[in-house]
């Protein structure tokens, strides 16, 4: 029975597949496998069984060295329960007679056997569940050791698939395979949600804050993802799938490129760079003529692993590869932007806690292996290093000294070392209320729109919920970039915004108004971006700016805005139109 789901729209287009499931932050991908897959799914629960065997007689053997055989004796228990019929045996045959992938099948075991303990009499047994769950986690983390990617997906099935997810972070959606997942749902979520942000800049149809989609979808039901009207289909009609447009996989970027300046129509220069997630949009991006790359987000590296797991020459390699396509223009990298959690510090998770920058100094060894790598690459091309979520000058000062350290033990010993300049993200009301002070610690400013406006109106952005409070034309929001340019302008720091508002066609031009002249945005956004300035004019802008800095309310900000581009547009369409007739 064909049922509707209404959320966000986050990502624009339609797409149509068979529903795959992920729940639980990542831990269960569900899906139907077809039956030439059955027997490839069994071997791959069978060697992860392996696997967690031998790790576990690893951690004995360690324990019987340093804690003796007394102790040693707790991992027997789990090495027995690898064998127990009720788990891996019980999963092979749910994948061998029901077609569950094994991520699926040692759940639904898992389930099972959970209930068997808890109705257990005696003690000893039902304390042994906890026992259980340890072992099912590692059966987990070593058939999911990358993430949902291409490997997890059925090998002889090319799809097309939909994503459903109770939440998909980042670093999962940044591995998975989207030329066979065509587009994504998510119960959690919004429009500046960084993997709504990911999705639009691989042209991925996604619709966010659905609240309970994940739970009410079965895996291998159709679904159609509309990003447009910010809604899912599951089960549609054969007339809704037959109507349908369809995306063609990964088509960001196919036009033609545009290569007149981005000029406004009395004269003011506008300077575009792109928003970089993989490697993989790199084409993109210079087929849309990007003047450099404004911001590459370094966290995807780590997949869905831990932060220590990115050796210094994988992230060498990364930064190399990506300098030398684009040069000569400049490539601003980001170091780290994640959390405690995400980093696999066992910390806790949450941006307001030892986060981006503050986590990077509080883990030296991970800081510096990531400058290491970055100094090495620099002389491939023109590299910037931005540091992220800054919250004063103190921090500056002290990763900057690091950073100087590095340099200096690589020029010791015979490397080449250019010119780095380094620069800061102003996200943050602190950052914004001492920008005068940063502008003479950097060499450039980054404005993250996405965070400044989070904190500076105490709105969660990834609430669906609060999406009304989320308002970028907030006299405050327009204020504190104002306020970010001018403190730029004075110690003549170069000033960037790369947050979604650069993307959005109807707050480009306010913010050129404001007094921004360098953006950084998705690719996809860039050639729209290029119209948009062409046909406007700054010294019309800065009028509008100065009603919007002054109390004039959202929605009407927002009206003059379009009714204004639109007198544009139509202006330029009269132009065009007499030079033909001529």
């Amino acid at each position: 029975m064909m049922r509707r789901f209404k959320g966000l729209g986050v990502s624009p287009g339609f797409a149509a597949g068979r529903a795959i499931l992920l729940r639980s932050r990542a831990e269960r991908l569900q899906f139907h496998l077809p039956e030439r897959d059955i027997e490839a799914e069994v071997d791959r629960l069978t060697r992860a069984r392996e696997r967690v065997r031998a790790q576990l007689r690893d951690i004995k053997a360690r324990i019987e060295r340093t804690a003796g055989a007394d102790r040693a004796y707790l991992f027997d228990a789990q090495l027995l329960m690898l064998d127990d019929p009720l788990l891996v045996s019980r999963a092979l045959t749910f994948i061998r007679e029901d077609h569950l992938n094994a991520d699926w099948a040692l759940q639904r075991a898992g389930d099972e056997l959970a209930a068997v303990f808890d109705g257990a009499e005696d003690p000893y047994l039902r304390e042994r569940k906890g026992d259980m769950f340890d072992v099912v986690g590692r059966l987990r983390g070593s058939l999911r050791a990358r993430g949902p990617g291409a490997d997890s997906l059925p090998t002889s099935d090319p799809g097309p698939y939909v994503l459903i997810a109770d939440d998909l972070p980042p670093s999962i959606a940044a591995q998975v395979d989207w030329t066979r997942v065509l587009g994504f749902a998510t119960d959690t979520g919004s429009w500046t949600y960084h993997t709504a942000i990911l999705a639009r800049s691989l042209g991925v149809p996604a619709v966010a804050g659905l609240e309970e989609a994940s739970s009410r979808i079965a895996p291998g039901m159709m679904v159609v993802v509309d990003g447009d009207a910010g809604e899912i289909v599951a089960d549609p009609l054969p007339e809704l799938l037959s109507r349908m447009p369809r995306r063609r996989p990964l088509a960001i970027g196919q036009g033609a490129a545009d290569d007149r300046a981005p000029v406004t129509r009395d004269g003011r220069r506008i300077r575009l760079e792109a928003n970089l997630e993989l490697l993989v949009e790199m084409p993109a991006v210079r087929a849309q003529g990007a003047e450099g790359i404004g911001l590459y987000r370094t966290e995807y590296l780590r997949g869905a692993g831990p932060l220590a797991a990115v050796s210094e020459s994988q992230q060498f390699e990364v930064y190399r590869t990506l300098l030398e396509q684009m040069a000569p223009a400049p490539v601003t990298i980001r170091t780290f932007d994640i959390d405690e959690e995400q980093a696999g510090c066992w910390g806790p998770p949450g941006r307001l806690g030892l986060h981006a920058l503050r986590l990077s100094l509080s883990r030296r060894d991970l800081f510096v292996r990531q400058l290491r790598a970055l100094v090495r690459a620099a002389r491939h091309g023109s590299l910037r290093i931005m540091f992220p979520f800054v919250s004063g000058v103190q921090e500056v000062r002290e990763a900057r000294q690091i950073l100087q350290e590095v340099i200096e033990e690589i020029r010791a010993a015979g490397g080449a070392i250019p010119s780095i300049p380094v620069g800061v993200m102003v996200e943050v009301p602190s950052a914004v209320l001492t920008a005068d002070l940063l502008a003479r610690e950097v060499d450039f400013f980054s404005i993250g729109t996405n965070d400044l406006i989070q904190y500076c109106l105490a709105v969660d952005r990834t609430n669906a919920r609060l999406a009304e409070f989320y308002e970028p034309l907030d006299p405050a929001i327009l204020r504190a970039i104002r306020l970010v340019a001018r403190a730029g302008r004075r110690q003549r720091v170069p000033v960037s915004l790369c947050g979604e508002m650069a993307s959005n066609p109807i707050l480009l031009p306010l913010l050129i108004g404001i007094g921004i002249t360098e953006f950084s945005m998705a690719p996809g956004s860039l050639a729209q971006a290029r119209r948009i300035i062409r046909a406007v004019r700054y010294d019309e802008l800065r009028q509008i700016a100065a009603g919007a800095m002054h109390g004039m309310p959202a929605r009407q900000t927002e009206r003059r805005l379009t009714e204004y581009i639109r007198a544009r547009a139509s202006a330029d369409h009269a132009a065009a139109d007499e030079r033909h007739d001529a």
